[in-house]
């Protein structure tokens, strides 16, 4: 028998993975942002404005329980390498 599951505690990041959290313009943005694009180059390449982009890394940084923007790019990085 397995023990029972323990119940998710408040703060903690969710067991999803990105593709699940992450909505799929978001994933676009975090591919670019593993590469080291700016919001404005980001904003550049998705044909977006760079507050918009600056929108989509402040949400995926909000999903991932991510404080800094250097925090999401190495994030980011791990991912793609899985």
């Amino acid at each position: 028998d397995l023990p029972p599951a323990e119940p998710a505690r408040a703060g903690s990041a969710p067991l999803a993975g990105p593709n699940e959290m992450l909505t799929p313009r978001e994933r676009e943005v975090l591919a670019l942002l593993a590469d080291g694009q700016s919001d404005r180059e980001i904003a550049e390449r998705l044909f977006i404005s760079p507050k918009t982009a600056s929108v989509h890394v402040a949400n995926i940084k909000a999903k991932l329980e991510l404080e800094s923007r250097v925090q999401l790019v190495l994030r980011a990085r791990e991912l793609l390498m899985e």
